[in-house]
């Protein structure tokens, strides 16, 4: 088993391997390795739209599609599969996607991803048994972002450095015209990294409208 043939089962869904990193012993007992999926774009959103799930018109359509493919992606690869949902108790995916090398905290406290920048969000997990080769750590993006466009995209200033002020944040959201929740946070969609990624407004929309 490898990276990349993790990469060739996980791509057919439309997931990405955002990470990896190796556990320690009592982590997850008798596996050594950790592979952490999220959305691959562009095309996620398009492809997801088409699943029974979203389609069922039941609530947390995209916490059961996830359940239900990366279990699937589980049982053909060994492994066993694990949810950043679904608690208490809860899986430490924001500790895993920064010892995988490829998330840091960002000038605003949010995860930051080498690809995905501050869109980064990851659907599952999977533990193996064997200890995989692993690449060397990226580099934060935001030691080459001249601007930090981060620090200023915020309307109500909520996201800033060591604090997010909630009552604000909210309390924007529900001012009608609101740009935030009809295409995703302005800080997320501020970030160079972010912009690259090709994710859909519509995802971000569907997001933003479990938070309130």
């Amino acid at each position: 088993m490898s990276l990349p043939e993790i990469t060739r089962h996980a791509a057919p869904h439309h997931l990405a391997v955002m990470g990896a990193l190796h556990l320690a012993a009592d982590e997850v007992p008798g596996h050594a390795t950790l592979v952490l999926l999220g959305p691959s774009e562009p095309g996620f959103w398009t492809a997801f739209t088409q699943t029974p799930e979203y389609r069922d018109g039941t609530p947390d359509p995209m916490d059961r599609w996830s359940t239900r493919v990366i279990t699937a992606l589980a049982e053909d690869l060994g492994a066993v599969p694990l949810f950043p949902f679904g608690g208490p108790p809860w899986q430490p995916f924001t500790d895993w996607a920064r010892r995988s090398g490829r998330a840091w905290p960002s000038p605003v406290g949010l995860l930051v991803h080498d690809v995905a920048g501050l869109m980064v969000s990851y659907r599952g997990a999977l533990a193996l048994p064997d200890r995989l080769d692993l690449p060397e750590p990226g580099l934060r993006p935001c030691e080459t972002c001249a601007t930090q466009p981060c620090l200023t995209a915020c309307p109500v200033d909520a996201l800033r450095p060591g604090a997010y002020d909630v009552p604000a944040c909210k309390a924007d959201l529900d001012r009608d015209g609101n740009d935030c929740r009809a295409q995703g946070c302005a800080v997320r969609r501020a970030c160079p990294v972010s912009q690259t990624y090709g994710r859909e407004p519509a995802q971000s929309a569907f997001h933003m409208g479990y938070f309130g």
